[in-house]
């Protein structure tokens, strides 16, 4: 790999441009700046959430090794955003977690009522990554409307959002208890 980020200050996006992994420059502002940006921010949230998770020694370990494999898939994904002609990003790893997130939610039981993003602090920033994730499909569906985006990249943060709400009620429901108390919608009620 070398010595990929030797200079972290280059000064050469000074003017208000950033280079691709193909060499080619384009606007900080740019549609697929844009997309990688929030791909690394849902990164980052994911990191906060896993440092809380591994605060809670109740957290299964299988659940803190996803967000750690997950971490690895966003890189792979921004990856293949910064170099355009490239796919970089493995189809596999959708399946695995497609795997995952039925294998999570069949230990939870059926919802009744929409969840009020919260609970515990690792439970909410599940939902803030969930949320964060939705933001990142968002800005990658506007670009794959102009420029090439992969379908495995779409497909995997479009189900990498569901990931997280299931992963936000499993949290919330081994902090909880057997009885799982998740914050619910009561709709119309009155503060």
């Amino acid at each position: 790999m070398g010595h990929r980020l030797s200079a972290i200050v280059t000064r050469t996006g000074d003017d208000g441009s950033t280079g691709l992994g193909d060499g080619t420059r384009t606007g900080k502002d740019a549609p697929r700046i844009d997309a990688i940006g929030e791909i690394d921010e849902l990164n980052a949230h994911i990191g906060l959430l896993a440092a809380e998770m591994a605060a809670d020694a109740s957290t299964p370990a299988a659940l803190r090794d996803d967000l750690v494999e997950i971490q690895h898939a966003l890189l792979d994904l921004g990856a293949e955003l910064a170099v355009p002609a490239e796919p970089r990003f493995p189809p596999g790893r959708l399946e695995r977690l497609d795997a995952r997130i039925a294998q999570v939610n069949a230990t939870l039981p059926p919802l009744r009522e929409f969840i009020l993003p919260g609970g515990t602090r690792a439970a909410a920033q599940a939902h803030v990554c969930r949320t964060v994730c939705r933001r990142a499909e968002r800005a990658i569906v506007r670009l794959a409307r102009t420029e090439p985006v992969g379908e495995p990249v779409r497909c995997y943060v479009n189900r990498l959002s569901d990931w997280f709400f299931v992963l936000a009620r499993a949290i919330q429901r081994g902090a909880a208890g057997a009885a799982g108390a998740e914050p619910q919608w009561e709709p119309g009620m009155q503060g």
